[in-house]
């Protein structure tokens, strides 16, 4: 009753007042409290902002730009560097391991070679005893699983030995063939050639490479280099050399002397020393220095064509320290003395016919 007889009340007064004058009244005072308070605002943050302008620090602020677009590749790097900062010193150290392209890439020097390193090749594993060769007997070490296990030792002693062999060939002056025809052995193959500046095969070797060389090997090309290893450019060594017969090598190398039987065969019948990597299924008569290993295994390919390269690396580089100091370690083959001595005659000459037509010329003026 209290509160229904107050609302008439109020609301009779409410309704005899105008109305026009109420509306008025409302939103003059909604105008004024909006004004008032934005007036206010105002004046609070003009204050801030002298007080802030005041400080040292602020008066050389730059305002932040906005940060423009990055790539998708960007973000993802910053947000791996960023993971890997906070997570690299989590979990275990990785210690030394085997890294395949190292021994093709940094190939070991015969020093390095160590019995440890030749296990971790798998060079000792060898074949079943059903299908080993009895004259590798003094190779094997012994038997297990039937297995032939070859001695690690006899492998380290005839790996250096061939290294010496290696590097007095390449020291001479000698043209050294390394032959590869399995799969995965093409990179070993082209660095050892690199290292010992000679040649390489990796594909299969053509019947008839030695033994009929003039016919397989004749649009082979040939150059003629002094002892520093500089090409000799002259109109009579290019005629001469073009008829010139192929050149054959010094030494062969061969990783699977199975599948190249040929090519051993050729070099023997052509007196070319041989170094071949026999396993217990092969026969070490068929090359002049074998070294006995597993020629199955990548790993001990790549290890010993990466050792016989750094021979004939060494090889080369003392041979060409002994050129600066005038020593030849080689002998010039005959026909290019022949050719020299040709040269010679024909510039020697060339250059007195030159000078007895000077002469008549300089005599002939005079007389005039």
């Amino acid at each position: 009753m209290i509160l229904r007889n107050t609302v008439a009340r109020h609301g009779r007064t409410a309704l005899t007042a105008p109305m026009q004058r109420l509306c008025r009244r409302c939103l003059s005072t909604e105008i004024e409290m909006l004004e008032s308070s934005i007036k206010n605002h105002t004046m609070e943050t003009g204050s801030i902002e002298a007080n802030l302008n005041r400080l040292q620090s602020t008066q050389t602020f730059v305002p932040p730009t906005e940060p423009t677009a990055q790539s998708s590749a960007a973000r993802d790097y910053q947000a791996f560097k960023h993971v890997q900062k906070r997570t690299g010193h989590l979990g275990s150290i990785i210690g030394p391991h085997y890294e395949p392209y190292k021994l093709v890439n940094n190939p070991r020097s015969p020093k390095d070679v160590t019995l440890e390193l030749l296990m971790a090749s798998q060079a000792h594993m060898g074949h079943s005893t059903s299908l080993w060769n009895p004259r590798n007997q003094r190779y094997i070490y012994g038997i297990r699983q039937g297995i032939h296990i070859i001695s690690l030792e006899v492998t380290a002693a005839y790996l250096r030995r061939a290294a010496k062999v290696v590097e007095g060939v390449a020291y001479h002056g000698g043209l050294i063939l390394f032959v590869g025809t399995r799969p995965g052995q093409d990179r070993s193959v082209i660095k050892a050639a690199q290292l010992s500046k000679g040649c390489h095969l990796f594909e299969r070797w053509i019947p008839g490479s030695i033994t009929n060389s003039s016919q397989i090997l004749s649009n082979g090309g040939m150059k003629v280099v002094d002892q520093n290893d500089e090409e000799i450019d002259s109109e009579l060594f290019r005629r001469k050399l073009s008829d010139y017969r192929a050149v054959k090598p010094d030494l062969v190398v061969c990783l699977n002397p199975l599948e190249n039987y040929i090519c051993l065969r050729e070099c023997g019948l052509n007196n070319i020393p041989t170094i071949g990597i026999i396993d217990t299924d092969a026969d070490p008569t068929w090359v002049t220095y074998p070294i006995p290993a597993n020629d199955d295994s990548l790993r001990a390919t790549q290890l010993i064509a990466g050792v016989l390269g750094r021979a004939g690396e060494s090889g080369q580089k003392k041979r060409l320290e002994a050129a600066k100091s005038g020593v030849v370690t080689w002998s010039t083959h005959r026909d290019l003395e022949e050719w020299r001595e040709l040269e010679y005659e024909l510039n020697h000459t060339s250059s007195a016919d030159g000078k007895e037509e000077s002469r008549s010329e300089s005599m002939s003026r005079s007389r005039s």
